[in-house]
Order: C-alpha cells, then structure tokens, then sequence
C-alpha cells in the first residue's frame, strides 16, 4: 500500500481521541487505560502487517522520551515535607527491598528452566521486577490521600532504582571483587548527583528570566540531552530528571537563604504551572503512542508453549507474594490496596529491548512480558474496584474528595512576601 500523509495523520487523530475516551473510561471502570491501547494496538496489527524490526526503534525512542516525562511528572507530585518523611522514608524502603528480592526470585526461575546462569537470568528479571508509574500513577487518583502518595512516591522509585540497577549490572560485568564495584556505583551517584543539583539551580534560575511565551519546552530538552548525554557515559541520568523536578517543585527546601534572591515569584508560579500541565499533557500523548505500537508489535509466538505460562504465573506469585510480605513489615497500614497495585509496563517493555545482544536468552518468548504485564494491570483493577466499592469505607476514607487536587501547588508556590 502505497504512503500517504493523511492517512497517518487519521490514523493518529484517532488514536489520540481514542486514549481521551479510554482515561475517561478508566476513571469511571478503573479498567487501566492502557490494556485497552494495549488491546487496540493488537487489534491494528491484525488488519495491517507491519515489521517488528521496524517498530523496534520506535518503541525504543517513544520509551525512552516518555521515560524521562514520566519520572520528571513523577516528581513534580512530590512535595517533600518533615510530616510527610516516614512515609517517603517507608515508599522507597519498599520499593528497594522488593526489588531485590523480586528481581532474585524471578532470576531463579529463569535460571532453572533456561538454565543459562545467574547472571543473564539477572539481566531478564530486572525488567520482570519493576513497577510502572506510567500505568499506576494515573490510575490511582480516587485513593485517599496517603495511599495515593504513597504508591505514587514507592512507583516513582521503583522505576529509577529499577533501572540504575539494570545499567548497573550491565556495566559491572567487567568489574572484579566488591570493592572495585562500590567504587564504581559511588563514583557513578557522586558524578550524576553533583551535575544535576549543578543543573537544576541553572536551569530554574534561567528559565524565569527567558522572555516570550515560547519557552516550556526548553527546560525538558535541557533534561532530555542530559539523560542521552549521562547515558553515554554510564551515569545514572533519570536522576537528572528526578532531582529537577524535586527542586521545581520544592522550591522552599532548595533556594534557601543566599539562593533565595534568584527566585522572581510571579514567574516561578507560573512556571510551575505550566510545567506540569505540559508534562502531564506530554506524558500522556506518548505513553498512547507508546502503548498503541507495543500492541502493534505482539505477536503470537509463544503462546502455544506451556512454559511460558508457567514462568508467568510463577514470576506473578514471586510478585505479589513478597509485595505482601513486604507491606505487612515495613507499612502494614499501607497493604490494602497497595498489595494490588504492582502494575508492569513501560519501563518493563523498554528495558527488556535493551536487552546488549550477548546477554539474549534465545528461548526467552516476549510472550512471558505480554502475560505479566496484562494479569499485573488486571490485578490492579480488581484491587482499586475492590477498594472503591468497600461497603465498610466511610467516605472520608475511600475517594479522595476535590480538596485534594491542587494541595501541591498550594504548598509549593512561592509568594513575594516570602522574599527577603
């Protein structure tokens, strides 16, 4: 069939419209908007053929630009204060602890039925381990307030621990005896930490003073060069991401005393602003596309193998049996419906395509990251319909009421009577 630019344009007009309508149905089934991109993208491929090497590069580009809109959305939901340290305290302590032991037990099983070595079996389970703020943050905006922050902040961190850990094995292969490898993680933070603290006071000082209306955009392909550039050189670069839109949106904690006098409030109120509408709005523009070509690209090869669904299940009952365990030590309070909300995606999808090519596990079947990432989104849904409907919830305790939306902003803006 012959190129045309208006059918491409149709095409994704539609698709736009269509994941408008899918938010709006999700907010009112809780069923996760992306199985149903998911599911359209599938349904697409069955009418039209397309090549999987060509939606590779697509989905690696899409990924990798939605990765860093995602952590950055992430972060601008933060906002950090001494009330709220426990339970930030208590989010990544989960978020790490479970991706260890996730990431472990997952690589077993691997290990005994491909029985290729830990190592490799480490490379595929990393993927198989993290969870998606991309899927779980949109999705859990009717919680109350502490459970909806708490898996938002847990979310967040196991996206970027998930993939520190992931480049970190990858670039400790060649590294010998421990000591030669903490050197090289604390080297690694130490660097990356330095530039983006470096940064993020450049960029939120500069970016005020920029005139014309013409000028959102500029800080995120600030952001976006200096991931691809960290990336060049083996850093952790989501922490540029992630550090920036803590400063932006802590700007009390950040620009203290001296550092004070760099900051003109009516244009960092409006910045803020218009940061997180265009974040969010980008976002959710590429996590469509994103979603829409991974559905695309499923085929069903392997399927008809009974080891992949044996590897799913059991990689799902290492998931959410160690979530449970997890929750009830470190924030029993926080179980229900934490415990369900364990969704894989985006970055699940992305990593397993960076996957070096001497680290491939030929018998591994994509069918195994299709599996998981369906039954761990339907998990989520039954667990926040469940919640939703809990006839003992009074409603101070169930759907978060609309005093709810803007507290961030609220905290976070900065007025001219707080300047020196």
């Amino acid at each position: 069939m012959e190129f045309n630019v208006y059918w491409v344009l149709i095409a994704a007009s539609i698709i736009v419209i269509l994941s408008y309508f899918f938010n709006a149905l999700a907010d009112k089934t809780n069923i996760p908007s992306v199985l149903m991109l998911i599911v359209s993208g599938f349904l697409i491929s069955l009418f039209f053929s397309f090549d999987e090497d060509n939606l590779r590069p697509v989905l690696e580009i899409l990924g990798t630009i939605g990765l860093v809109m995602i952590v950055l959305e992430s972060a601008l939901d933060l906002h950090l204060e001494k009330s709220k340290a426990g339970l930030l305290g208590k989010a990544l302590l989960v978020a790490f602890v479970l991706l260890i032991l996730t990431t472990l037990g997952i690589a077993l099983i691997i290990n005994f039925f491909y029985a290729v070595g830990l190592f490799k079996a480490l490379v595929y389970a990393i993927p198989l381990s993290i969870m998606s703020s991309a899927i779980i943050i949109p999705s859990v905006g009717k919680l109350i307030d502490e459970k909806k922050e708490f898996l938002i902040i847990e979310s967040a961190f196991s996206d970027i621990l998930g993939i520190m850990l992931f480049y970190f094995i990858l670039d400790s292969v060649d590294l010998q005896g421990f000591g030669a490898i903490s050197w090289h993680v604390t080297q690694n933070l130490v660097i990356t930490l330095t530039i983006a603290v470096v940064f993020g006071y450049l960029i939120i000082i500069l970016i005020q003073k920029v005139n014309g209306n013409v000028k959102l955009f500029l800080p995120i392909a600030v952001l976006v060069l200096l991931y691809a550039t960290g990336k060049l050189f083996h850093l952790s670069s989501l922490i540029f991401v992630l550090v920036f839109g803590l400063m932006l949106n802590n700007i009390h904690l950040f620009f203290k005393g001296y550092f004070r006098r760099y900051i003109i409030p009516e244009a960092y109120n409006d910045l803020l602003s218009e940061i997180k509408l265009i974040t969010l709005e980008s976002s959710f523009l590429i996590r469509t596309f994103f979603f829409i070509v991974f559905g695309m690209s499923i085929t069903m090869d392997g399927f008809n193998q009974v080891s992949v669904f044996i590897i799913s299940i059991l990689a799902l009952l290492v998931m959410y049996l160690l979530r449970w365990g997890a929750l009830k030590l470190i924030a029993p309070s926080q179980t229900l419906p934490a415990v369900y909300v364990a969704a894989r995606g985006l970055i699940t999808i992305l990593l397993f395509y960076n996957i070096p090519s001497e680290y491939k596990i030929t018998a591994f079947s994509p069918a195994i990251l299709f599996l998981v990432i369906i039954t761990s989104n339907l998990i989520m849904m039954y667990g926040l319909i469940k919640n939703n409907l809990d006839p003992e919830k009074t409603p101070d305790e169930g759907v978060a009421g609309p005093e709810t939306e803007g507290d961030y902003d609220q905290s976070s803006s900065f007025d001219s009577e707080t300047q020196p």
